[in-house]
């Protein structure tokens, strides 16, 4: 979804750094939404918040067309504020489908979990190849690239904090996964990381090897001897994976390009495979409604971006100044 939003930026906005902006306008009301529906799980009827949330998505999708025909690209605050207002209500139809979505997957059986998120990866990954499939046939173009282009046991369910102290591990694994993500995709990539023979084309590159690798991820825990189902090991791998903050900055300051995708790539892979292992195994060994009210969470620790997105932030900023 942050690669979606960065991708839609007409790119005569990019002195207001919509790849950071975007993802900090986006997070508020992911999160809130999230924590609402998460709260509330129990009384609201999930077919219609996930067509709620698949409408809003493509009402978004053709707001952005809109904006985008009716300014003709040019940039300005105005546009600029639309375009913000368009992102939150991408960040709400997220919230609305993920946390719906993976919710009645855990309910109905957590197996299919797995497909569902790969789906997800397949979509930034198609959406990176389309850009640049665009970029190599219009760069060179007129206008540039925008013209191209009910059980009997409800009553003794676990309650969500009791479900939430229980799987404490993998709501912060998830978490952690994510900040450190998002400390280097997308802000990093497009800002800190040099001057290469690919040129403009290397910010793109990146980005696509990441949702490519993202995707392979997401499948590799069909490999059963790769799956990681310990929890224990879980926490391990989370953690070991911040590693590759040291590694990113050595690369982008001593390093040359060929380095730098194989880290992202990397840093794709794990992300993908970690998030497919953590969200199909903790739902185990629960009852009916609390496997739905265990993906909630779950969702909630994912798109938990309000103190990741402060982290975010914060990393990238530094990492920019260093």
């Amino acid at each position: 979804m942050v690669d979606s939003c960065e991708n839609q930026a007409p790119e005569n906005l990019q002195d207001y750094h919509p790849s950071r902006v975007l993802t900090f306008v986006y997070l508020p009301f992911a999160i809130g939404t999230i924590v609402i529906f998460a709260y509330h799980e129990a009384k609201i009827n999930t077919r219609k918040r996930n067509l709620i949330g698949y409408i809003l998505f493509t009402i978004s999708i053709f707001l952005l067309i809109i904006l985008d025909l009716t300014t003709k690209g040019h940039g300005g605050i105005g546009p600029y504020i639309v375009l913000c207002t368009i992102v939150a209500l991408f960040g709400f139809a997220d919230a609305s489908v993920r946390g719906g979505m993976i919710g009645d997957l855990s309910l109905m059986c957590p197996e299919l979990i797995q497909s569902f998120v790969a789906g997800l990866a397949m979509a930034g990954a198609l959406t990176s190849a389309f850009r640049l499939i665009t970029k190599a046939a219009f760069e060179k173009s007129h206008d540039g690239l925008r013209k191209g282009a009910n059980d009997v046991s409800k009553n003794q369910r676990l309650n969500n904090k009791e479900l939430l102290l229980e799987t404490v591990d993998y709501v912060v694994n998830l978490f952690l996964i994510y900040v450190l993500t998002l400390s280097i995709l997308p802000g990093f990539l497009y800002e800190n990381t040099g001057q290469h023979g690919l040129g403009s084309w290397y910010a793109l590159v990146l980005i696509a090897m990441y949702n490519w690798w993202d995707l392979v991820g997401r499948y590799t825990p069909m490999v059963k001897w790769l799956k990681v189902e310990n929890r224990k090991g879980l926490t391990v791998a989370v953690l070991t994976r911040f590693l590759l903050v040291p590694a990113f900055y050595f690369t982008a300051k001593y390093g040359d390009q060929g380095w730098m995708i194989l880290l992202v790539s990397v840093l794709g892979l794990t992300n993908g495979h970690l998030t497919v292992c953590i969200l199909a195994t903790a739902p185990r060994g629960y009852t009916g409604p609390e496997k739905n009210a265990l993906g909630y969470l779950l969702v909630l620790f994912i798109i938990l971006y309000n103190m990741g997105s402060i982290c975010r932030m914060c990393f990238g900023l530094v990492m920019a100044y260093w």
